[in-house]
């Protein structure tokens, strides 16, 4: 029956997609092991060696080369553990000051930084474990898938070397010295190749999880490098309310508040005429009007740019569909909000997207930008993506910059895929609920 034989191929490469992973899981684990037992032992060795000699100053320089090669292998570590098993292990390390000094002090500093830093000394015993029981852990999946060969070994005739010689050879609880208990040998063999082939991937990262233990962070850790984002985040925002105070005293000194000194300056010289002259006091009436609308329009755009009126009414969605709709290029939005974020997000979400798609217009050299705003997981997801030039990099003193910092106050992160030829793809998320 067709539906039968469906089944059959569905459950066919269900299987050789479950073998395929398990024999995968022992190349990985067996190639772990042989890095292990070098890379791991190599790196130690030399971390102690370096330590010691500062004793006598020659790891003051020696130290902060050994230690940056130790996080560069244990970074290497976590981006395998994220691709092979999906573990993802934090980064831990405390940054390193911008504004070190040259030289010999510079370099002690640096050398104490690094030991002063608790992450240093999980990578080192990380290294000590990972040399031992890590090998270990990480060799399991590769027995299981090779262990089974040296039982079919043994029923092709390799029993007989044994037994003439006269010794007994085990293989697991079977004792093989017959070609019927060789046999006996492929069958508990086969049970082996099963278990690898159940339980490989999990063994795999129940080894990734080990390591996770050691090169995550801890609950302090997590604890110290919250407060440092907090208060980094603070300042951000202080600042950032500072620039927005500074920029519409600017905008209200040089637009409104200068028509309308002009107007009253206007309508104290109607006064003077309205007897004397009429019809002049007419045309400075009319500038008095133009100047009066002229200075709503800049009051209006100043309130626009502190907050959107539309953003107050009719939420995020409508409010990046109207701004696009300004837009000199064509800008697709796509909006699927099924609520509301709450008023500041929405406004943090607004300006950075309006800042994104300024910098397209006035930079890309793209003739069509898209726009894709919805929630998922908990997350508030915007991307906008250019068909320009690309070339666009989130360096410091940046707009982007700037907005990755204004994201940061709600814990928010900004990703910026732009190759050379583009196109330009930015990714906003911010943590947040619809309500």
């Amino acid at each position: 029956m067709p539906g039968g034989r469906a089944a059959e191929e569905r459950l066919d490469t269900m299987m050789a997609t479950k073998i395929r992973s398990a024999f995968l899981a022992g190349i990985r684990g067996l190639a772990l092991m042989i890095v292990s037992l070098t890379g791991s032992v190599i790196l130690f060795t030399f971390t102690i060696v370096s330590i010691v000699l500062i004793l006598i100053g020659v790891g003051l320089f020696t130290t902060p080369a050994v230690l940056t090669a130790l996080r560069g292998y244990a970074s290497q570590r976590r981006l395998l553990a994220a691709k092979w098993s999906d573990v993802r292990i934090p980064v831990p390390y405390r940054p390193m000051p911008t504004d070190l000094r040259g030289g010999f002090v510079g370099q002690v500093e640096r050398c104490a930084l690094m030991l002063k830093d608790p992450a240093t000394w999980r990578d080192f015993l990380w290294l000590l474990v990972d040399m031992t029981v890590g090998s270990v852990s990480a060799l399991l999946p590769a027995v299981l898938f090779l262990y089974p060969v040296e039982s079919l070994v043994l029923a092709g005739g390799l029993w007989r070397v044994f037994a003439d010689g006269g010794d007994a050879y085990w293989y697991g609880p079977v004792r093989v010295d017959s070609q019927g208990t060789s046999l006996f040998a492929v069958a508990f063999g086969l049970v082996i190749f099963h278990a690898g082939i159940r339980y490989n991937p999990a063994l795999l990262r129940a080894h990734f999880k080990l390591t996770k233990s050691l090169l995550g962070p801890t609950p302090e850790m997590t604890l110290a490098q919250r407060v440092d984002h907090l208060t980094e985040t603070r300042h951000d925002a202080v600042d950032t309310s500072a620039a927005e105070l500074r920029r519409i005293e600017r905008d209200l000194h040089d637009g409104a508040q200068a028509r309308l000194v002009a107007m009253g300056m206007n309508l104290g010289t109607i006064e003077a005429l309205v007897e004397k002259d009429p019809a002049q006091a007419k045309k400075l009436l009319a500038m008095a009007r133009e100047s009066s609308a002229e200075a709503l329009s800049e009051l209006r755009d100043l309130v626009r740019g502190i907050h959107p009126p539309v953003l107050a009414e009719r939420g995020l969605g409508d409010a990046v569909r109207a701004l696009a709709l300004r837009l000199p290029i064509e800008t697709e939005v796509t909006v699927d909000l099924p609520r509301r974020a709450d008023a500041p997000v929405e406004s943090a979400a607004y300006f950075a997207v309006s800042e994104v798609l300024t910098n397209a217009v006035k930079h890309s050299g793209a003739d069509r930008i898209y726009a894709d705003i919805h929630h998922a997981d908990g997350m508030l997801r915007i991307s906008v993506t250019d068909n320009g030039r690309g070339g666009a990099a989130a360096a410091p003193g940046s707009g982007l910059s700037g907005i990755e910092r204004r994201l940061g106050t709600f814990d928010g992160i900004l990703a910026v895929s732009s190759p050379a030829g583009g196109p330009t793809m930015v990714t906003m998320e911010i943590p947040c609920e619809l309500f």
